[in-house]
C-alpha cells in the first residue's frame, strides 16, 4: 500500500495588500460604504486633556476645551444641582496631537480607596480650585476624576478615548454603543439625579483612502487538489481594506497588527488563517490630483500646491493558511518575516526562510510531539502536539470569552446562541474576535451552528449584518465610528464587555434557563474567573529559549487546565440541558415514505418538552425549531462525520445528572497525555550557501520592505516523516468503517476490562465479548467469500442470539454495528429490525454510531413487497401441514406404546419357557428394541441410576452422556463396581507390555457396535458381570477372562461378543487399516446421516456404553448445553454433504494447543489459568504463572499434518495452516462409526495412510505468540485500518501476518463459529504437478475448508522427554490405546498401574482426598521427589478424564470434590505446603473461564 503523502503544518503564504507597479490607482477601487444607518463623521484627533471648571466660582471654559452640558439623551445637565454652597462643577476635554492620548478614565472616592497605579489625579480645576465633583457637607465623599496616559512614542495608530459623554439613568439613558460606562456616580450625594461618565476608545485618525486588498504573492504557485486557495483571502488578511493615509512626516511607523480569521468550505470544514497587517511607504507619484486633496497633501483653496511635511504609507499583510489553528506558531513566524524584511543585509533571500517553514517543518507526532524551530538565534518557537480530544479541533479559547465577557454575559450569549439570535462581536483587537466566535459555537456542542459565520467579517461583506437570518459576525469596532448597528442585532462589545440591545426588543434573560444546571454553571464560570487573574500572560518572554525549553510546559499546562475546566463546564451544562434525549428519538421500523427523514417522524419534540421543567418550556421550545437542533437530531438517525464526538457525548450524558447541585468528581473533559516521550525536535534554521576558499561572505539581500516574492529563490521541498495523518477521512477501506471503535468506546472497554478483572465471572464474559467482536470484526470477509450472503447474515444474526443467552458482556456496539452496516450493503432492511430489536431486548441503548447505520439500512435499502408473495402463501401451508401433523401424533404414540407392550408381553413369556425348560446361557437374554422405538438415553451403571445420591460416583458424570438398552439389569451395591463400569472391562492379556517390573499390565476394552438394522444395541447383565470380575482383578483378588465366545453369526448372543471384539484394541487396530467399505444405499436414515447430523440429532444417534469412553480423553463433539446452540449455527451453514465424497480423509490437519509452559518453576499453565492470569490492558502481552505468580508470555503451538500426495508445504513455517470444520469423517469397520471411534481413528497414521494409499504425512510445527482478546482486538483493528477489511480474505494473511492468524483460528474455533480463515488453508498453498491433474478431482486439490480438519489439544503438543509422563498418557499405553504420539522418555518405577488403579479407586469411592494424599505420598516431598510438570489437580482430572471420557464426566461436580478434599487435607497439612506442592485447583477465575468458553479442549 502506498504511503501517503503527510500534511503541511502551513498550506500557502500570500501577501495582500495594493496590486499594481507604480501604475495609478483606479477611483473606482475604492470600497463602496456598506448599507445602514450612517453615524456623523469620526474626529480626527483623540482627547489628550480633561479638567473640570466650577462656574459657581467664576471659571470659564478654557481655550481649546470643549464643555459637556447635556446627556447623551439630549437632557440638561448640572452636577450637584440645588444645593446650597455647591460649586456647580463641569467637565471639560480637549482633542489635539501634541501629546499622547488619555486611554483610560476612572472615579476616585478619596478616603475609601487609592488611586490605580499609572492614574493621574485631577484635584484642581485649571483656575487652581478645587475639583471635587461631590456636594460639599458631611457624608459625602470627595470625587474626583483620574485618567491614564498613553506612553510616549506610542505613535499615531495607538488606541486613545476619542469621545465622552454623561448618562442619566433616571432619564431612561443606558449606555451608549461601543462606549464603557465607569461603574462610580458622580453625584453620590442624596440630592440630585445619578450621573455616570461615559467614554469611547478608538482609532482617531483622518486622510484616509480605503480600497479592496489584492493578492500580491503566494507560494505555492500551484494548489492543492485537496484544498485549493480561496480567491477571497487578501479581503480576509485586510479586512478594512487595503488603505492609503496621510501622516506627518516624523511620524513612526505603528507595530504590526496581528488578526486571525476563519473560512468555512462548503461542506463545513474549516481553514484558519493568521495575517500581520502593517505600513509601508507609498510613492505619491500613483495618486491622482482628487486622491491627493482628499488625503490633505494638496492645498484645497490653492489649487495644485503640495503641501510639504506629509508622508504617505500604505497598509500591506503577509498572511498564512492550514488546517491547523496554532495561532501563536504563526503569530513568531510572521512577525520573523516582518522583522527580516525591515532589517538586513542577509545572506538568505526572505524566499528561502518562507519555502523551509513550509516543506521542512512538520507537524507534532506522537513519536516527535514537541518541535522546537529556530528561525534565527534571536526567534524560536515551539509547535506542540494538539492535546488528544473527542471535542473538535477548533479556534476557541474559552480564557478569552470568559476573561472578556464574565460570567454572567457569557452565559448570556450562550442563551443567545441556543435561540439563534444575530449576534454581532466586534472589539479594536482583530486577533481577539475569532478565539471568541470560536468559542461561542463550540459552546453549544454537540449542536453545530447552522447559520451564516464569520468570526472576522471584511468591510465589503458587511452587508450580511442585514440579513433576515441568524448569524454570528466578528468585526472591528471602527466600523461603528461611521455605522449604527442593525436594530434586530445584540452587539457584544469585548473591549467595553457589555452587551448592547435595542430597547424595543425585550432583553434575554438566562432565568429561562433549567435551574439548577443554571446554577451549577454559573458557581463553576466564577470560580474559574477568578483564577484567570493569577494566570501568567506574558507574551515577550515566550520567544526565549531558555522560556521554552523550562517553562513553556508548565505555564502552558496551567492554561491549559483552566481552557479544558470552561469547555467542561458549558459541556456539563449542554449534557444536563439534552439529558435523555435518546429516549425520544424514533427509528425507522418500515419502508420509508416521502417524509421519513423530517424531525417530527425522527424526534419526539412534545415528549421531550413534556419531561423538562415547566419553567424552561419557553427555552426548550424555541431550541426544538432551530435548525441546529433539526441538524443534530438527523446527525443522530442517519450518521455523520462527527460520530465520536457525538458518541463522545453520549458518554457525557451518561455521567450528568441534572438534578444535583455539585459537579460530578471525574471531569467530563480529560486531558490525555501525549505520549510517554518527552524527546523535542530541534528544527534549525535553512542552511547558508557555502563561501569559497579565499573569499568573504558578503550579504547579498537587503530590502527597504516587504519584497515581491521571486519563484526561483525558493527552496525546492523536502520529505516529512513522522507527520500526523490528515485530518478528515480515514485511511481504511471505505468498506469498513463500522468495526472500528472510537476512542471513547476504548475509554469504555478498558475501565470495562479493569473493573471486570476484580470479579472472576465477569472477567470470563469480559473475554468472551472481545472473541465475539473478533469474529464481527472478520464478519464482512466471510459474507463476502461465501456463496449465500444473505444467509450468512442470518447466521450472524444467530450468533447475535446466542450472545444473548449465554449473557456475554459486550464491551461496544460494533457486532451490532458492523451486522448493521452489512445489512444496509446487501439490502437487508428487515433483518436490520430485527438486530435493532435485539439490541432493545438485550437492554443496550443504541449510541449515535450504531442508530445511524441502523436507520440508514432502514432508509436506503429497498424493502420486500407489501403484497403477500409466494414463500408467505407457502409457509401458510407448510404451519397447516405441521399442525394436522401434531393432531395425529397422540395417535401415532398410543400405537407405539401398544406395540410395546406387546413386546414385553412376549419376551416375558419366552424367558418364563426358558427358565421352566432349564436351558442355559452364557449370558443375559439381549433387548433388541423395534426399529420405530425412539431412543432413550440413560444414565445409569448397572442398573441404578447415576442421579441417585448413594452412587458415590455418579455426581461425577454427565446427565444425559451414557446411554444403554432399557431393561432391568442386575446392580452391583459397591460402589467400586460403579466406578470400574465408567473404567470399562479390564481384562490382563498373555502378552503384557515390554515394560520395567512393576509396570502397567496391558488392559482390553470394552465398546459399542451398530447393531444390523441400525437400531443400538448393548449387553447391560454382561457389563456387570465383566465388571465384578474387573473389580477383583484390580482388588488383587484375582482375575478372569471373559466368557464372551458366541458366533458372532447370531443376531442376539453375536451382538454382544461383537461389541466386545471389535473394541478390543488389539483387533480393532487391525481392522482400522482395512479401507471402509462403500456405504450401501439401503441403509436406514440414522446410518446415512452425515456425522454433523449424529451431534445434531442425539436422539438418533448409538447409545453409547460407559466403558466406550475410555477409549480416547476428549476424542467426542461436547454436546453439552453451551455448545449445542454453536453446533447448530454450524449445521445451517456448514452442512456436510451426504454423498460418499464428504467421508474423505482431510487433506490437512492442524494441532493446536495453547497450554504453555512457565519457566520460571518448570510448570505447565493450561488454557483457562493463561485466561485468568491475563491483564486487563490491551498492551500486555503477559500472563501470570498461577503457581510462582511469574510474569511470561504464553505460546499457542501449531502443528500440521499434511497428507497430500504432492501438494508442497506452505509457504513458510505454518503459514499456510488453517482451521476448518470441526465435523469429523467416519472411517474403520462397519459402515457406521461413532464420532469417538471416529476421532479416535484420525490419530492413527496407518488409517490416514490406508486409505490414502502410499501418501505420507509431512508434520510442521511451530509457536506464535498466544494473545489475549484485548490484544488481538487492538491488533487486528490495527490491521483492517491500515489494510482494509479485505486483508483478512487473502490466501496471503497467514504468512504475512501468523500471530493475528492463528490466534483467530484458535478463537473462532474454540467458539465453533464460522469464517473465512479456513479456506485460506488451501489457497495459499501451490497446487499439485499438472501430471496429477488428470487423475481427477481430489479433495486436497481444491480450496475445500472441509479437508482441513482442526483439533484443538487441552494439553502440549509435544511432551517433554525429561519430565515425568503424565499418568493419563500411561493409562492409554496401558490400554493399547492408539495414541498421537509415543512417550519418548523413561517411566518411573513408582508411577504403575496399581497406583491408577488405586487414584481411579478412590475418586470412585468418592474419597479424593485420599487420591491427592497418595500422589503426594508417592511423589515425595519436593525438593527430592518427582517432579511432575502438571499439577495434581491436572493429573486426576485428566486420569478419570481417561478412563470416563470426556463426555462422561461432570467436570463441576469434580471441582466441587476435589475442592472438598483440598480444604480435607489442608487442615492436617497446611495449605501453604499444599500449594508449594502443586496441589491447589484452579482459580475461580480459571474456573469460570472455561465455564463460560465451553467444554474442555481434546487431549
Amino acid at each position: 500500500m502506498a504511503e501517503e503523502r503527510p500534511p503541511r503544518l502551513v498550506d500557502y503564504f500570500v501577501v495582500a495588500g495594493l496590486a499594481g507597479n507604480g501604475a495609478p490607482i483606479p477611483e473606482e477601487k475604492w470600497v463602496p460604504e456598506p448599507t445602514g444607518p450612517l453615524r456623523p463623521p469620526r474626529p480626527a484627533e483623540p482627547i489628550t486633556d480633561v479638567a473640570v471648571i466650577a462656574r459657581a466660582l467664576g471659571e470659564e471654559v478654557p481655550q481649546g476645551y470643549t464643555c459637556i452640558q447635556t446627556s447623551a439623551g439630549g437632557h440638561p445637565l448640572e452636577l450637584s444641582a440645588g444645593l446650597l454652597g455647591g460649586t456647580q462643577p463641569v467637565i471639560c476635554y480637549r482633542r489635539g496631537r501634541d501629546k499622547p492620548p488619555l486611554v483610560e478614565l476612572g472615579v476616585l472616592y478619596e478616603g475609601k480607596e487609592r488611586p490605580k497605579l499609572g492614574f493621574q489625579v485631577l484635584d484642581t480645576t485649571p483656575y487652581s480650585h478645587s475639583a471635587n465633583l461631590a456636594p460639599p457637607g458631611p457624608g459625602h465623599p470627595r470625587t474626583y476624576l483620574m485618567y491614564r496616559r498613553a506612553a510616549e512614542g506610542a505613535g499615531l495608530h495607538a488606541l486613545g478615548i476619542t469621545d465622552l459623554c454623561l448618562v442619566l439613568p433616571s432619564k431612561g439613558e443606558g449606555t451608549p454603543h461601543t462606549y464603557c460606562r465607569l461603574p462610580r456616580n458622580l453625584n453620590p450625594g442624596m440630592w440630585g439625579p445619578a450621573v455616570y461618565l461615559c467614554y469611547k476608545v478608538g482609532l482617531a485618525k483622518a486622510n484616509t483612502l480605503v480600497y479592496e486588498a489584492e493578492l500580491l504573492g503566494r507560494y505555492p504557485e500551484e494548489d492543492n487538489e485537496a484544498f485549493p486557495l480561496p480567491e477571497s483571502v487578501p479581503v480576509f488578511c485586510l479586512p478594512m481594506g487595503a488603505t492609503i493615509e496621510c501622516w506627518p512626516a516624523q511620524t513612526k511607523y505603528p507595530v504590526p497588527v496581528f488578526s486571525t480569521f476563519v473560512l468555512t468550505g462548503a461542506a463545513g470544514d474549516k481553514v484558519y488563517g493568521a495575517a500581520l497587517q502593517f505600513y509601508e511607504a507609498f510613492p505619491r507619484a500613483r495618486l491622482s490630483e482628487r486622491q491627493a486633496r482628499a488625503l490633505g497633501l494638496m492645498s484645497a483653496v490653492e489649487r495644485g500646491r503640495a503641501l510639504g511635511g506629509r508622508a504617505v504609507r500604505s497598509r500591506r499583510a503577509i498572511a498564512v493558511l492550514s488546517r491547523w489553528p496554532a495561532f501563536p506558531a504563526f503569530r513568531a513566524f510572521l512577525t520573523f518575516l516582518y522583522r527580516y524584511s525591515v532589517s538586513g543585509p542577509h545572506r538568505l533571500p526572505l524566499e528561502a526562510h518562507i519555502s523551509h517553514f513550509i516543506h521542512n517543518v512538520p507537524f507534532p507526532s506522537p513519536q516527535r510531539p514537541r518541535i522546537l524551530v529556530q528561525m534565527s538565534p534571536y526567534d524560536n518557537l515551539l509547535l506542540c502536539q494538539p492535546v488528544s480530544s473527542p471535542l473538535p479541533l477548533s479556534g476557541a479559547s474559552f480564557l478569552q470569552l470568559l476573561q472578556n465577557l464574565g460570567p454572567e454575559l457569557a452565559i448570556t450569549l450562550l442563551l443567545a446562541v441556543l435561540t439563534e439570535h444575530k449576534l454581532l462581536v466586534h472589539s479594536l483587537r482583530p486577533d481577539l474576535l475569532t478565539s471568541v466566535c470560536e468559542a461561542l459555537v463550540s459552546m453549544i456542542f454537540p449542536l453545530h451552528w447552522q447559520c451564516p459565520y464569520i468570526p472576522l467579517c471584511p468591510l465589503v461583506l458587511a452587508d450580511v449584518l442585514s440579513a433576515p437570518v441568524p448569524f454570528i459576525v466578528g468585526i472591528h469596532s471602527s466600523y461603528f465610528d461611521l455605522h449604527d448597528p442593525p436594530a434586530d442585532v445584540i452587539c457584544v462589545d469585548l473591549d467595553t464587555n457589555t452587551l448592547f440591545q435595542k430597547e424595543e426588543k425585550k432583553p434575554l434573560s438566562a432565568r429561562t434557563l433549567p435551574r439548577r444546571p443554571y446554577k451549577l454553571l454559573l458557581a463553576t464560570l466564577t470560580s474559574l474567573y477568578q483564577q484567570l487573574d493569577q494566570t501568567y500572560t506574558g507574551p515577550e518572554e515566550e520567544a526565549s529559549l531558555e522560556f521554552l525549553l523550562t517553562d513553556y510546559e508548565a505555564v502552558c499546562g496551567r492554561r491549559t487546565r483552566l481552557e479544558r475546566e470552561v469547555q467542561g463546564a458549558f459541556l456539563r451544562f449542554m449534557a444536563c440541558l439534552l439529558k435523555g434525549y435518546r429516549n425520544f428519538l424514533r427509528p425507522l421500523t418500515q419502508a420509508p415514505s416521502e417524509g421519513s427523514r423530517d424531525v417530527d417522524n425522527l424526534f419526539y419534540l412534545q415528549g421531550f418538552l413534556k419531561s423538562r421543567e415547566r419553567s424552561s418550556h419557553k427555552l426548550y421550545s424555541q431550541l426544538l425549531h432551530t435548525q441546529m437542533f433539526s441538524q443534530f437530531i438527523e446527525e443522530c438517525s442517519f450518521g455523520s462525520a462527527r460520530h465520536a464526538a457525538l458518541e463522545f457525548f453520549d458518554s457525557c450524558v451518561d455521567k450528568v445528572h441534572p438534578e444535583q447541585e455539585k459537579p460530578e468528581p471525574t471531569p467530563l473533559v480529560e486531558l490525555e497525555e501525549l505520549s510517554g516521550s518527552e524527546l523535542t525536535v530541534f528544527i534549525t534554521p535553512p542552511e547558508e550557501p557555502p563561501v569559497l576558499e579565499g573569499s568573504e561572505s558578503t550579504p547579498q539581500y537587503c530590502y527597504d520592505g516587504f519584497p515581491e516574492l521571486k519563484a526561483e529563490l525558493f527552496e525546492s521541498p523536502q520529505e516529512q516523516q513522522g507527520a500526523l495523518p490528515v485530518p478528515g477521512p480515514s485511511r481504511s477501506a471505505p468498506s469498513s468503517p463500522a468495526p472500528r471503535r472510537t476512542k471513547q468506546e476504548m475509554k469504555v472497554a478498558q475501565r470495562m476490562a479493569q473493573k471486570s478483572a476484580t470479579v472472576p465471572e465477569l472477567w470470563a464474559r469480559c473475554l468472551l465479548g472481545h472473541c465475539y467482536g473478533l469474529w464481527f470484526l472478520c464478519l464482512p470477509a466471510y459474507v463476502r467469500s461465501v456463496p449465500s450472503r444473505v444467509r450468512a447474515l442470518h447466521t450472524a444474526y444467530h450468533v447475535l442470539r446466542e450472545m444473548e443467552n449465554r449473557k456475554v458482556v459486550l464491551p461496544d456496539e460494533v457486532c451490532y454495528r458492523v451486522l448493521m452496516q452489512l445489512c444496509s450493503h446487501y439490502g437487508q432492511p428487515v433483518l436490520s429490525v430485527r438486530v435493532m430489536l435485539e439490541m432493545r431486548r438485550a437492554g443496550i441503548v443504541p449510541n449515535t454510531i450504531t442508530y445511524g447505520y441502523y436507520n440508514k439500512a432502514v432508509l436506503e435499502s429497498k424493502w420486500p413487497s407489501g403484497t403477500p408473495g409466494g414463500r408467505l402463501r407457502w409457509a401458510k401451508l407448510r404451519n397447516v401441514v405441521l399442525g394436522a401433523a401434531q393432531f395425529r401424533q397422540p395417535l401415532k404414540d398410543r400405537r407405539q406404546q401398544q406395540q410395546q407392550q406387546q413386546q414385553q408381553q412376549q419376551q416375558k413369556q419366552q424367558v418364563a419357557e426358558q427358565q421352566k425348560s432349564g436351558s442355559s446361557q452364557t449370558e443375559p437374554y439381549l433387548e433388541r428394541p423395534s426399529p420405530t422405538r425412539p431412543l432413550q438415553r440413560q444414565t445409569t451403571w448397572a442398573g441404578r441410576s447415576l442421579r441417585e445420591p448413594s452412587s458415590p460416583m455418579g455426581r461425577l458424570v454427565k446427565s444425559g452422556s451414557l446411554g444403554s438398552a432399557r431393561g432391568t439389569q442386575p446392580t452391583v451395591e459397591a460402589g467400586v463396581a460403579h466406578m470400574i463400569e465408567a473404567l470399562g472391562v479390564l481384562e490382563p492379556r498373555g502378552s503384557p507390555v515390554p515394560w520395567q517390573d512393576g509396570s502397567l499390565s496391558d488392559l482390553s476394552l470394552t465398546g459399542e457396535e451398530m447393531a444390523p438394522g441400525g437400531s443400538p444395541g448393548g449387553s447391560g447383565s454382561a457389563l456387570s458381570a465383566q465388571s465384578t470380575e474387573a473389580l477383583e482383578g484390580i482388588s488383587g483378588r484375582g482375575s478372569k477372562t471373559s466368557g464372551c465366545q458366541e458366533e458372532v453369526g447370531t443376531p442376539r448372543k453375536g451382538l454382544g461378543a461383537r461389541l466386545q471384539q471389535l473394541l478390543t484394541p488389539s483387533r480393532r487396530a487391525s481392522a482400522s487399516r482395512i479401507p471402509p467399505p462403500e456405504l450401501p444405499s439401503d441403509l436406514p436414515p440414522a446410518a446415512r446421516r452425515s456425522p454433523m447430523d449424529s451431534l445434531l440429532w442425539p436422539r438418533e444417534r448409538p447409545g453409547s456404553t460407559a466403558s466406550e469412553s475410555s477409549a480416547s480423553l476428549g476424542s467426542e463433539w461436547d454436546i453439552s448445553e453451551s455448545s449445542l446452540s454453536s453446533l447448530s449455527l454450524r449445521r445451517s451453514s456448514e452442512r456436510l454433504s451426504d454423498t460418499p465424497g464428504a467421508f474423505q480423509p482431510p487433506s490437512l490437519e492442524i494441532l493446536m494447543s495453547s497450554c504453555s509452559l512457565c519457566h520460571a518453576c518448570d510448570s505447565l499453565v493450561y488454557d483457562e489459568e493463561i485466561m485468568a492470569g491475563w491483564a486487563p490492558d490491551d498492551s500486555n502481552l503477559n500472563t501470570t504463572c498461577p503457581f510462582c505468580a511469574c510474569h511470561f508470555v504464553p505460546l499457542l503451538s501449531v502443528q500440521t499434518l499434511d497428507s497430500r500426495p504432492s501438494a508442497p508445504s506452505p509457504k513458510s513455517s505454518l503459514a499456510g495452516a488453517s482451521g476448518c470444520k470441526d465435523a469429523p469423517a467416519p472411517g474403520g469397520p462397519g459402515p457406521v462409526l461413532s464420532d469417538r471411534r471416529f476421532c479416535l481413528a484420525l490419530d492413527q497414521p496407518q488409517l490416514c495412510n490406508g486409505h490414502m494409499g502410499s501418501a505420507s504425512r509431512r508434520v510442521e510445527n511451530g509457536a506464535w505468540a498466544y494473545l489475549s482478546p484485548l490484544v488481538l482486538r487492538k491488533e487486528l483493528e490495527s490491521l483492517v485500518e491500515n489494510e482494509g477489511s479485505e486483508v483478512l480474505a487473502l490466501p496471503e494473511l497467514p504468512a504475512a501476518h501468523p500471530i493475528i492468524f492463528w490466534n483467530l483460528l484458535w478463537y473462532f474455533q474454540r467458539l465453533r463459529l464460522p469464517s473465512v480463515l479456513p479456506g485460506l488453508v488451501l489457497a495459499s498453498c501451490n497446487g499439485p504437478p499438472p501430471s496429477q491433474l488428470s487423475q481427477g478431482p481430489s479433495p486436497w486439490l481444491t480450496p475445500d475448508p472441509a479437508s482441513v480438519h482442526v483439533h484443538l489439544l487441552w494439553d502440549v503438543l509435544t511432551p517433554d522427554p525429561n519430565s515425568c509422563p503424565p499418568l493419563y498418557v500411561l493409562w492409554r499405553v496401558h490400554s493399547q490405546i492408539p495414541q498421537r504420539v509415543v512417550w519418548p522418555g523413561p517411566v518411573p518405577s513408582c508411577l504403575s498401574l496399581a497406583l491408577l488403579e488405586s487414584v481411579l479407586r478412590h475418586v470412585g469411592l468418592n474419597e479424593v482426598h485420599k487420591a491427592v494424599g497418595l500422589l503426594l505420598e508417592t511423589l515425595g516431598p519436593p525438593p527430592t521427589g518427582l517432579h511432575l510438570q502438571r499439577g495434581i489437580y491436572r493429573e486426576i482430572l485428566f486420569l478419570t478424564m481417561a478412563a470416563l471420557g470426556k463426555d462422561h464426566v461432570d467436570i463441576v461436580a469434580f471441582d466441587k470434590k476435589y475442592k472438598s478434599a483440598f480444604n480435607k487435607l489442608a487442615s492436617s497439612m497446611g495449605k501453604e505446603e499444599l500449594r508449594q506442592r502443586r496441589a491447589q485447583m484452579p482459580t475461580p477465575k480459571a474456573i469460570d473461564c472455561r465455564k463460560c468458553f465451553g467444554a474442555p479442549l481434546e487431549c
